[in-house]
């Protein structure tokens, strides 16, 4: 009987601190949330003292700036975000991502997304190629462009002539041309970091 009523009682303990974990768990994601967006709106609060600041200096109002500031929009906001997040020197290049997305009628969020899933946004690339998508790269061969903007200008035109204008959409479509080898890894990781940046 004790090892009965001793069995129970080890059950029920066991089952109270599973649920301990579980309600520790849950709360440290929440805060984990909370952190995160905390930290955005910090930046997003010193990037409107700056142009407070920058509007004192000009003699303009606040709401006056803000509306020359206009081109920066959620998707800039969104991008910029992102690129801070990982150090990523397309973080000056986020407006003109847009304007070249909207341009070419592209999802904005897709050069970034490839960017990402080829050389974590810019950090493995070939020395000076300004390359960071893996645009025409195979073998031996290495296209260069003479700055970031020539490429994503490039690639978004690209990406709308030879894909989107052929239906190729999707990322997995656009896997099966982009990079014909992949075992389906690379359209996951785009879908992966389009989500990141919605």
């Amino acid at each position: 009987m004790e090892i009965v009523k001793l069995s129970k009682k080890f059950a029920q303990l066991a089952l109270f601190y599973c649920f301990i974990v579980f309600c520790s768990f849950i709360i440290g994601l929440k805060l984990s949330s909370i952190n995160k967006r905390m930290v955005y709106y910090r930046r997003v609060m010193d990037d409107l003292e700056q142009i407070s600041l920058i509007a004192a200096e000009q003699d303009k109002s606040t709401p006056e700036l803000l509306a020359e500031f206009k081109t920066s929009d959620i998707r800039v906001a969104n991008l910029k975000f992102f690129f801070r997040k990982y150090d990523s020197v397309l973080y000056d290049k986020s407006e003109y991502i847009v304007k070249m997305a909207d341009l070419y009628k592209l999802d904005y969020r897709l050069i970034p997304a490839i960017a990402m899933q080829e050389s974590n946004v810019c950090k493995y690339i070939y020395e000076g190629s300004h390359n960071c998508w893996g645009w025409g790269i195979y073998g031996n061969k290495v296209t260069r462009f003479s700055s970031y903007e020539e490429a994503i200008e490039t690639i978004s035109r690209g990406l709308k002539l030879y894909y989107v204008d052929k239906g190729l959409t999707t990322p997995e479509a656009i896997m099966k041309k982009y990079t014909p080898p992949s075992d389906g890894s690379w359209a996951f990781g785009v879908n992966v970091f389009l989500k990141m940046i919605e």
